[in-house]
This record gives C-alpha cells, sequence and structure tokens, in this order.
C-alpha cells in the first residue's frame, strides 16, 4: 500500500496515526470533518509534508468521497472518523447514530465502488480497516473475565451501541460483497494531543489549575490503558498484516482503577510543579457516577502479539509521565481549547 485515506485524521488518535504514517512514508490522505474535536493544529508537524494532504469533509458525502478515492488512487483506508465521548453520547445520542453508523454505512459505500473500478492486483492489496472500541463488549466484572474477539457484543451506552452497530455493518461489507476489510477493538487511550473532556487530560489540566479533581462514584471502575503511539503502531500493523476479515484487540495490559490514575497524575505533577499551599491529592472530589457507567474493561492483546508481533513498548508510568510532560511543554495546543470550546465542565448527567 503506497496511498493511504485517515477519515478523523484530525482527531486524536487519527492525528497519532497520520503522524507515524506520513514519518513512514506513505502518501496520506487526511479526510475530517473538523468537528469540535478535530484539531489541525495537532498535525503542524506533517502539514508542509509532500506525502500528507488534508481534505475537509463529511465520510457520509459519499460522492465526494468516492471522487477523492478515485483521484488519489487510494489502496487502503484506515476508518477512525467517529463521535467518542461517552458522556456526550448520554446528552445526544442523534450525534453518534449519524456519525458512526449512518456515516460508516455511507463510507462503506463509497469504498466498495471504488474497490469495484480497481483491477485484480489492486482489490486483492486494498483493505478497509474499522477502528473501533473495547466498550463494545460491555461490563467486565471487578476481579475477573478478559475480552477477546470471540467476546459478545454488549454495549452499555449510546457510544458503544453505535460503534458495535459500525462494526457490524463492517463486517457485512465483507460477508455480502466481498469487501477486504480488517477490524481492530481497542482499550483506553492517552497520551498528547488528547482532548480535555476525556479523564487523563482532564485531570492533568485541572490540576495544572489547582482547580477540583471530579472522579465518578468511588473510582473503583477500571480500564485497561493504552499510550496512543503504541496504539498507532498497532494499527499500521493490522492494516497492512491483518487478515482480512478478522479483528485484533489492541490493549496497554495496564488495567487501572480511574482513583490509581487520578492519584498518579496527582503526585507526578507535585514533583514537576507544586503548589504553594495544596497536595493535589487533596483536590480530589467524589461526583455522582455516570449512568450506565461499566465497571471494568480489560483486553487481551495476545492475538495481535502472536500474529503480528504487535507489543506495547510504553509502561502506563513511562506513557503518563511522558503525556505529563507534553502537556506542561505545549500549553500552546491546551490552552486555546480551555479558554474557547471547552472548559472542562461536565457532561452526560441525563437520566
Amino acid at each position: 500500500m503506497k496511498t493511504l485515506l485517515v477519515t478523523g485524521g484530525a482527531g486524536f488518535i487519527g492525528s497519532a496515526v497520520v503522524r507515524r504514517l506520513v514519518g513512514e512514508g506513505y502518501r496520506v490522505i487526511n479526510l475530517d470533518k473538523l468537528t469540535y474535536a478535530g484539531n489541525l493544529a495537532s498535525l503542524r508537524d506533517v502539514e508542509g509534508a509532500s506525502n500528507y494532504r488534508f481534505v475537509q469533509a463529511d465520510i457520509a458525502d459519499t460522492d465526494q468521497v468516492i471522487g477523492l478515492l478515485a483521484e488519489e488512487q487510494v489502496d487502503g483506508i484506515m476508518h477512525l472518523a467517529a463521535e467518542s465521548h461517552v458522556d456526550r453520547s448520554i446528552d445526544g445520542p442523534a450525534a453518534f447514530v449519524e456519525t458512526n453508523v449512518v456515516g460508516t454505512f455511507r463510507l462503506l459505500n463509497a469504498a466498495l465502488s471504488h474497490w469495484r473500478t480497481l483491477d485484480d492486483e489492486a482489490k486483492a492489496n486494498f483493505r478497509f480497516h474499522h477502528v473501533s472500541t473495547d466498550e463494545v463488549f460491555g461490563d467486565l466484572p471487578f476481579d475477573s473475565g478478559i475480552f477477546t474477539e470471540e467476546t459478545p457484543y454488549a454495549p452499555s451506552s449510546p457510544y458503544s451501541a453505535s460503534k458495535a452497530s459500525s462494526d457490524h455493518f463492517v463486517r457485512a461489507w465483507h460477508e455480502t460483497y466481498g469487501l477486504p476489510v480488517v477490524l481492530s477493538n481497542c482499550s483506553n487511550n492517552y497520551g498528547p494531543y488528547h482532548f480535555p473532556e476525556k479523564l487523563i487530560p482532564l485531570i492533568i489540566l485541572n490540576a495544572l489549575e489547582g482547580k477540583s479533581l471530579p472522579v465518578y462514584g468511588k473510582g473503583e471502575n477500571v480500564r485497561d490503558w493504552l499510550f496512543v503511539d503504541d496504539h498507532a503502531r498497532a494499527l499500521e500493523l493490522v492494516l497492512t498484516k491483518g487478515r482480512v476479515g478478522e479483528s485484533y484487540n489492541v490493549g496497554g495490559r495496564a488495567e487501572r482503577t480511574n482513583l490509581q490514575v487520578v492519584e498518579a497524575i496527582c503526585d507526578l505533577l507535585d514533583e514537576r510543579r507544586p503548589l504553594n499551599d495544596v497536595k493535589r491529592r487533596d483536590l480530589i472530589s467524589f461526583v455522582p457516577d455516570r449512568p450506565g457507567h461499566d465497571r471494568r474493561y480489560a483486553i487481551d492483546a495476545s492475538k495481535i502479539s502472536a500474529e503480528l508481533g504487535w507489543e506495547p513498548k510504553q509502561t502506563f508510568e513511562s506513557g503518563l509521565a511522558a503525556t505529563i510532560d507534553w502537556f506542561l511543554a505545549n500549553d500552546w495546543w491546551w490552552e486555546p481549547i480551555r479558554s474557547g470550546c471547552y472548559a472542562g465542565a461536565r457532561l452526560g448527567t441525563v437520566r
């Protein structure tokens, strides 16, 4: 594959993927609608590269996508464009259905139309890679269980339901029409350029500013954490080396309770930039839990390890330290967000 279309390439994970693929020498076409979480500033390191092109467009605009695929003679699609914040899906599920379900359906149709125009060799080499989440599998007990590629789907939130639906559409387009697809389901990502509505960047910035650090419930909910650059490396492998029709779970082997995550951020920031009159753990405030909050997610990443040779390079400790150091050094990126479109207000309280 030489030319790749990345949807949602101005988002958090998407921008990490674009930066990696451009650096690896692919020609990368970044298609992004630039909703609130899309940020071209995340791509300033590659914006002048000769093998990079940005196109502002909607994945649901089938005609424009078909035209772009033909114009650029695209060899593969990595589909990351999505509404992704659970709390926002509670407040407004319609946008998640429109983007994650209808948008994916229309993108699949565009990809299928393009794929059918290719010669036999190009058809065999083409891939549609759908990037999804471990949240489609639902809830695990605190003390047992792990998500494998065979775990039945049991989504709990409007967000995870929309992603589960899109996963099924992708598999159906493979089984019914022969479109060569691969899928991946990842655990919670963190790292540089992370929009500060999610737990880790929100807590980093609140703690940096000496503000209250909200933790849902008792902070006992468990997530498996994956450094975003490790994920981007895994996605390249799935796209280029994964078996057609297969799905791959991608996890960081780093389960932590939400409270453990927040406390670790507090301690690292106290070391790096102490507050004069308070330890940051004293800023932790327990707030009413999120509706339908899954207890625990845990990923079994043995398949991608055995078949594609992928392992995470960052531990949770090294990745979190690197993330905090990046936020401390790059207020040019996050300060306009905090003072503009999102100042950290809680979302998703509707029952």
